[in-house]
């Protein structure tokens, strides 16, 4: 009996080396002696002392946050970057004052300042956005069409009862000119359409504030805004607004990727044409669009151009 458990042991010994060996073996085959390297971490491609001056809009702050964090390789809440909102960034740019702005496309007046300077634009689309418009949630309005838009705005339409809400009249919030979201109005939606001109109640001086305004319950079945989806649904958002389907689509991420919802535009990065080709600005503009700068601006929650 004795004997028998020796060999038994002995047995087990033998069968855990043959284990052994052939997980070995299998092991350099699998392999076949080649080197198993981890990934390496991206590098980083600016210092803070080198990274170029930038400036912009109120929706694309945290996409330049994103970018110098990633750019610097620099924890994000240690990242410090100031905008002075859509045209004053223009001004700045044409001044000399920065080097490179995240913006929406330059309104008429900021191209004109821009040629009376002498200075050239160059206009370089970064991620998509979509411009979007927004009720109250106790509006049972949810779609309108672009026409139906148009018409609101233009003052031919009035009253909701006339596109399928409640018999109150519209109360339509405007942005003040020259701000991201107005050039988006005229130039997205009204195509050369006249729209009519707001009166002091109906002048929202920040995209916040329009927010705000579809969502207090004492508009909660008149008011419409729009603005911009990336500020609507990520930076300022409200329980009590919803975005409206236009023409039958509605504004979601994917059908903004996609193209089936088609009031877009995007943001830009924009620098002044005469920049030198070596620069870090235009380092930066290329970091920006390349497959690195598309993933952290997914990241961030904007939708990718490239």
């Amino acid at each position: 009996m004795k004997d028998n458990k020796v060999v038994i042991n002995i047995l087990l010994v033998i069968i855990m080396i043959l284990v052994v060996v052939a997980c070995v073996v299998a092991y350099m085959c699998f392999t076949n002696g080649v080197e198993i390297i981890e990934p390496q971490q991206e590098e980083a491609i600016f210092s803070k002392e080198n990274y170029p001056r930038i400036d912009g809009s109120t929706a694309t702050l945290p996409l330049a946050e994103a970018f110098k964090s990633n750019f610097i390789k620099t924890d994000i809440n240690d990242i410090e970057v100031t905008h002075s909102k859509t045209h004053n960034a223009y001004v700045n740019l044409i001044n000399g004052d920065t080097d490179l702005i995240l913006v929406t496309y330059p309104s008429e007046d900021e191209l004109q300042l821009a040629k009376e300077n002498n200075v050239e634009l160059e206009i370089v689309p970064i991620v998509k956005e979509a411009f979007v418009f927004f009720v109250n949630k106790e509006n049972p309005v949810d779609n309108l069409t672009l026409r139906q838009i148009q018409d609101i705005y233009s003052g031919k339409i009035k009253n909701w009862k006339d596109v399928g809400g409640a018999n109150n009249k519209i109360l339509a919030f405007q942005r003040p000119e020259n701000s991201g979201s107005q050039t988006g109005m005229i130039e997205l939606v009204m195509k050369n359409i006249e729209m009519i001109k707001p009166t002091t109640e109906t002048i929202s001086q920040s995209m916040a504030d329009i927010i705000d305004v579809i969502s207090d319950y004492d508009n909660r079945e008149t008011a419409i805004g729009y603005s911009y989806y990336y500020y609507a649904t990520t930076m300022y958002t409200s329980d009590t607004m919803k975005l409206l389907s236009i023409n039958g689509i509605k504004p979601t991420y994917e059908n903004i990727q996609t193209g089936l919802y088609d009031i877009q535009t995007a943001y830009y990065a924009v620098i002044r044409k005469d920049e030198d080709e070596n620069s870090n600005t235009r380092k930066l503009l290329n970091a920006m669009m390349s497959e690195r700068g598309q993933n952290v601006a997914k990241e961030a929650g904007y939708v990718q151009n490239y």
